[in-house]
């Protein structure tokens, strides 16, 4: 029972760090200031999840899928918490977090779709963090390079080890 204890105590700790890391890139003021995610409830959002769904790739297989698990389910609580901040209230709670989370695996589609393709990824970004706004095409194709620099940088790092190493911020 102990040893139970032990490891899921190491793994919340594990997943508070890479969440923690996740979180801490996806609050790159570069985002906002310099590629024109709009710095809102929903732009905010899409970064986090674009974050995790590279960081989540990254725990692919068998040895991390309960820290990936654990990760997740961090996740959700963290996007509860963020509504009941800002006033949500209990009986409009379950119909938002359902629509969170159907936000959060349809785009993980549409990037799991993209594949290595940079363009579908630019047309993934283009419609997710700038909802279909055109003029933002040219960051769209910037910041589909920036994921694949990124996937190159987390194949390198360690995440069992709480290391999430996102690369360089796209410039």
């Amino acid at each position: 029972m102990l040893t139970a204890l032990k490891k899921n105590n190491k793994e919340r700790e594990l997943a508070n760090r890479l969440h923690e890391a996740i979180i801490g890139r996806a609050r790159a003021p570069e985002f906002f200031a310099t590629f024109g995610v709009p710095d809102t409830l929903d732009g905010r959002f899409d970064l986090v999840v674009l974050h995790s769904w590279l960081a989540l790739g990254r725990l692919r297989g068998p040895a991390l899928h309960d820290v990936s698990q654990r990760l997740t389910n961090m996740m959700f609580a963290a996007f509860d918490e963020g509504l009941r901040e800002l006033g949500v209230s209990d009986t409009g709670m379950g119909r938002r977090m359902k629509k969170i989370a159907n936000a959060f695996y349809g785009r993980f589609k549409a990037y799991d779709d993209a594949g290595d393709d940079e363009t579908a990824m630019a047309d993934a970004l283009l419609r997710n963090l700038y909802r279909g706004n055109e003029k933002h095409a040219e960051a769209a194709k910037m910041l589909a390079g920036y994921i694949f620099t990124s996937k190159e940088a987390l194949a390198k790092c360690d995440p069992a080890q709480g290391e999430l190493d996102f690369g360089p911020l796209p410039q």
